[in-house]
């Protein structure tokens, strides 16, 4: 095994990862040595006088490790043995519901482990997988097998686990408080969940929902209007409660798909309330334009991705990810969130994926809790993908290969820097 380096001369980082005052060489940032001890990153600076020593890396574009902030890793891999499924969110819904029944433990850790594994090797250290939850008082298969795996890749890959709990089910104030508090005893990576859509839609439960959380001093993570529905109004509700109640905890909104079918002044009109709150939206790019505006032998009219844009630009933390893998609502899928950030680059018309957009993969601290600070490598562990055929043109193509550091020794990759 070739010795963990203890320098990268001639990094190129991304401008969202460099200070404001990062000097700058033909408009674009120059390139960055970085020192590494101990597994962690000890400096950043500019590499404006060759350094002997290290890798050189030649301007090969580099990245921390990466966060896939929405997988549904209890589903992955089941689509080999599904026939038939009806296009949709709600034909996927079906054919899993019907796969579910002859789940067995071994067979949910079998396919996550293997998720798990792929996460790894594309250069993901932070993984959160959603698990559906569909009665009151019987916990879910799938559920302890998650938390055992989080257990086994502890150091590896921090893996969370959301109860993604169908909205009917908060109803009722002491069941929802009930639901939060078996979910608050599985440990500190659980978070609370649900499904908010026009077809089960209830202010009530949602408000139930949120309000549990606060009193389990839970997290909450929830798939909100995954569909292109002018009249969901599920993220505009949850950024009023979340204002009404104060609530301090970290509330992630996954697809908000029908943002894109509002009028303008509508959906701008909420991104503004969800700005005033404590909301990370995360955008799933390939699910959502394989299941929105589906229609057997039809072309779709409509992408079905949420406004991203518009969001950054009003400060919302906003992450792409994974989703579902290789199952009914995605037949596609690597657990590598490349794929993500590649579809939407197409899909958003994203300009400038490596400076700008591929904060979206990286920054973990939008998962969490308080005011996010500065983004910097230094003092953070060495937990780095190198791009060795990429280019800042034409990225994230040509990004399969790459050379992946953890805590500063190689895991992926062969690298052939000098």
């Amino acid at each position: 095994m070739q010795q963990p380096p203890h320098l990268l001369n001639d990094a190129r980082l991304p401008r969202w990862l460099l200070p404001s005052d990062w000097p700058t060489s033909g408009g674009a940032p120059m390139l960055a040595r970085i020192v590494l001890q101990g597994g962690r990153v000890q400096s950043v600076a500019p590499a404006d006088t060759p350094v002997p020593g290290g890798w050189n890396l030649g301007g090969a574009l580099v990245l921390p490790g990466f966060v896939d902030a929405h997988t549904h890793l209890d589903k992955a891999f089941t689509l080999p043995r599904m026939r038939n499924v009806q296009p949709g969110l709600l034909g996927a819904i079906d054919a899993m519901l019907h796969d579910r029944a002859g789940w067995s433990t071994d067979d949910v850790r079998e396919r996550a482990g293997r998720g798990l594994q792929w996460a790894w090797e594309s250069g993901s250290r932070w993984l959160r997988t959603h698990v559906d939850w569909w009665e009151p008082d019987a916990v879910p298969l799938a559920w302890p097998v998650m938390a055992e795996l989080a257990q086994e890749w502890a150091g590896r890959v921090r893996l969370e686990q959301v109860a993604l709990i169908k909205l009917t089910l908060f109803e009722d104030a002491d069941q929802a408080l009930r639901l939060a508090r078996l979910v608050a005893s599985t440990g500190p990576y659980a978070l609370l969940g649900g499904f908010v859509h026009s077809t089960n839609w209830s202010e009530r439960a949602l408000r139930n929902l949120l309000l549990a959380a606060q009193v389990c001093d839970l997290d909450v993570d929830l798939h909100v209007d995954e569909e292109l529905n002018a009249g969901a109004v599920g993220l505009a509700t949850t950024a009023r409660i979340l204002q009404e109640i104060g609530f301090e905890g970290r509330v992630v909104c996954g697809h908000t798909c029908a943002l894109a079918a509002q009028p303008e002044a509508q959906a701008l009109d909420t991104l503004d309330a969800v700005a005033q709150v404590p909301i990370t939206m995360v955008s799933l790019p390939a699910t959502n334009l394989l299941l929105q505006d589906a229609v057997t032998g039809r072309t779709p009219r409509q992408r079905g991705i949420t406004l991203v844009k518009e969001a950054r630009a009003r400060g919302i933390p906003l992450l792409f990810a994974s989703d579902n893998v290789q199952d009914p609502f995605c037949r596609l899928g690597s657990f590598d969130p490349i794929d993500a950030l590649a579809t939407a680059t197409l899909a958003a018309q994203l300009d400038d994926p490596f400076d700008t957009w591929s904060e979206t993969l990286c920054r973990g601290d939008w998962l969490q809790r308080g005011t996010a600070g500065l983004p910097t490598l230094v003092g953070a562990p060495a937990d780095l993908v190198l791009f060795t055929e990429a280019d800042i043109h034409g990225w994230p193509s040509r990004a399969a290969a790459r050379v992946v550091l953890r805590d500063g020794v190689c895991v992926r990759g062969q690298p052939a820097f000098h």
